[in-house]
């Protein structure tokens, strides 16, 4: 069985120096890779650079960075410098993030977000393949035939999408090697996985070339604190993080509690009723809960539904030896 586990630290309240000491026990313990976020602090690829000359297996990825606020030319650049840094071990996460942070923190206009996705693609496997950049089929811009003044590590690089809706999740299938959906029921990864399927068919490709590989929240203590950390985050994902997971959980049947919680979560006054409204199927379709051996077991268990690259979010505001046991608990070589 498929033993890999990613990690990811969550992009708020992001302590450097904490998270490259939990990348270099991450390599020690077997984790797969490591997966550096993006939002509006710290820069990811720097970050990862910084990880990659302490570490030397361990995969590195960028979890996710957005498709907007740099050009394809650079994103390919940087995909180039750092996977030749790492000795080729770098996987290029993109997502689109939203309107509110493209146009509100980068200044950028939020349009056409697949067609910058797939450009960014086109752009990445053209220069590393030693192509010139006019001959990707970019669909938003024309290049002059740049080609790439160096030799890459590796004329391919996986090329991971964080998506949630159907056309998005389709072209994964065409043009990418790994699909991450966020907050996205386990148990209902298989309706995602066709759309990736359908587009691999489409572009004559293996779906069996495409991983699955969501971001998943476990929190390893048993009881109900368990509960309601698992509670409080998923308030803030369905009433705090825009539209998209409040219509995602929508569409699985979960209308109706999507809606008090976003009604009581946009209410600073009536917040805490928000994480009481979430219902406990949504805790069990969307994290990982109990005392450490349970957690592995699930992990586990899980990757019969799809979940072929879980990719775990490391606990946020925790001290080192909090953070050091919880990778300790959920490290591959440690379940039954």
């Amino acid at each position: 069985m498929d033993q890999r586990i990613g990690l990811i630290p969550f992009w708020k309240g992001y302590d450097r120096a904490l998270y490259v000491k939990a990348a270099v026990l991450a390599e020690r313990l077997g984790y797969h890779s490591f997966w550096v976020p993006e939002a509006w602090g710290y820069d990811a690829f720097s970050l990862l650079t910084e990880i990659a000359v302490k570490t030397k297996r361990i995969e590195l990825g960028t979890g996710i960075i957005n498709v907007f606020s740099r050009s394809p030319a650079l994103i390919a650049m940087q995909t180039a410098t750092l996977d030749h840094i790492s000795n080729g071990r770098f996987n290029l996460g993109l997502g689109t993030s939203g309107a509110r942070v493209i146009d509100g923190f980068h200044g950028r206009e939020f349009k056409a977000p697949l067609t910058h996705v797939r450009d960014v693609i086109r752009a990445t496997r053209t220069l590393l393949a030693g192509q010139p950049l006019s001959e990707a089929g970019m669909k938003l811009h024309h290049y002059r035939p740049f080609t790439l003044e160096m030799k890459p590590v590796r004329t391919h690089v996986p090329i991971y999408v964080a998506a949630l809706k159907e056309n998005a999740i389709t072209s994964i299938g065409e043009m990418a090697d790994g699909w991450i959906p966020i907050f996205w029921p386990y148990d209902r990864l298989k309706d995602g996985r066709a759309w990736v399927d359908a587009g691999a068919q489409k572009a004559g490709r293996p779906s069996s070339a495409i991983t699955t590989a969501p971001f998943t929240t476990v929190i390893p203590i048993p009881g109900k604190g368990a509960t309601r950390r698992a509670k409080d985050i998923i308030a803030f994902y369905i009433g705090g993080m825009g539209d998209y997971y409040k219509e995602l959980l929508t569409g699985f049947g979960y209308g109706e509690a999507c809606e008090t919680i976003d009604r009581l979560y946009k209410n600073k006054e009536t917040r805490e009723k928000a994480i009481d409204a979430v219902p406990d199927e949504l805790v069990e379709v969307l994290t990982i809960s109990g005392d450490p051996l349970y957690c592995a077991r699930e992990i586990r268990r899980r990757r019969q539904y799809g979940v072929e690259l879980p990719i775990i979010g490391l606990p946020p505001g925790v001290p080192w030896p909090a953070l050091a046991a919880f990778l300790v608990a959920l490290a591959p070589r440690n379940w039954p």
